[in-house]
């Protein structure tokens, strides 16, 4: 009896394999990041937010090589959630850059092993004057450890690469860390979606943190008649503004309802342009606020199928909102 063939692996099958034997470390290293927070690491990193929230200067960042990419993002992070922040390579702050950092700075620096010797002279600089040092290192025992008044110290963690020498692991841990660094100092201040708006002005991101104010129609655009109007003067109205519906509102000028396209193909018949708006209209009609974020007000929009909503205030019609607005400025 012949032996049954060997399955033969594809080049497909070995990377996803790869992909997945490389998540699973990193994800180990998280893990024990998170179990870490639980005893000194935890300690440490209040003392790390409280110290920075309290700066009156800035956070400057450094690191060298896989730790300075890192070091990048996480003053990237800093700087757009609140937290004033820059990177200074340490190479260069050698070179004078040494003069971007003021004693009311707090300074980051990443080192796994913590014996970067490009380091050394913005750790000097610290001692000498007063600046406050927080680094992110996996040797509480090292030069930058020993240095640091606050160290964050790292659980040791295998690295992704196969021959253990690759920074993988070791900076995904140093990247989550300085997320949940610069997340803990936004809730800390209670940065707002409003405040994050500020740093982000641009693109998609930047139109759905817009307020509904900014892209709604008022004034006279807005289509309102009053109870008791007929709906051929209703229909009158949704035709010359062009919304598809119209708003209903009481002699206070207050919001009571609204008829759609959809009312109209639903009700349409003998004696229809002759009835009330009252006796067609959908009664207390959602509705959003002006300070509501365009991204809300588009869920909403979508969620109901919905193709316009009234923007009201103190109970009073001051806007509407149309799904085209929001999909013509980038809001999806």
């Amino acid at each position: 009896m012949s032996a049954s063939p060997v399955p033969v692996s594809s080049p497909a099958q070995d990377a996803v394999a790869s992909a997945r034997r490389t998540l699973a470390t990193e994800r180990a290293g998280i893990e024990a990041l998170g179990r870490a927070l639980d005893g000194a690491l935890g300690e440490g990193f209040s003392r790390a937010v409280a110290l920075i929230a309290q700066a009156r200067g800035r956070v400057i960042v450094s690191g060298m090589g896989k730790s300075g990419h890192v070091g990048r993002k996480i003053a990237a992070t800093l700087a757009s959630t609140g937290t004033a922040a820059h990177f200074v390579h340490p190479a260069e702050a050698s070179h004078g850059d040494l003069g971007m950092i003021r004693p009311e700075d707090v300074i980051l620096a990443l080192s796994w092993s913590g014996e970067t010797r490009e380091l050394s002279d913005i750790v000097a600089h610290a001692a000498r004057f007063s600046v406050t040092l927080v680094a992110f290192t996996s040797n509480a025992d090292s030069a930058l450890g020993r240095a640091a008044d606050v160290a964050l110290v790292l659980p040791k963690a295998e690295e992704a690469c196969p021959n253990g020498v690759a920074p993988t692991t070791s900076t995904t841990m140093q990247l989550a860390l300085g997320d949940a660094l610069a997340v803990a100092l936004l809730e800390a201040r209670g940065f707002s979606a409003h405040d994050f708006r500020v740093f982000h002005p641009g693109g998609k991101l930047g139109a759905q943190l817009k307020q509904v104010r900014e892209f709604m129609h008022s004034g006279d655009e807005l289509p309102v008649v009053a109870l008791g109007t007929p709906m051929k003067v209703a229909v009158a109205q949704m035709s010359a503004k062009g919304f598809g519906c119209v708003l209903v509102v009481d002699a206070a000028g207050a919001l009571r309802g609204i008829v759609t396209d959809g009312d109209l193909r639903r009700q349409l018949g003998d004696g229809f342009l002759d009835r009330p708006v009252d006796a067609v209209m959908t009664a207390n009609p959602v509705s959003v606020a002006p300070e509501t974020l365009a991204a809300e007000a588009l869920e909403m929009l979508e969620k109901r199928r919905k193709g316009a909503l009234a923007v009201v205030a103190d109970g009073k019609p001051v806007g509407l909102i149309h799904v085209l607005d929001l999909l013509k400025a980038g809001v999806a």
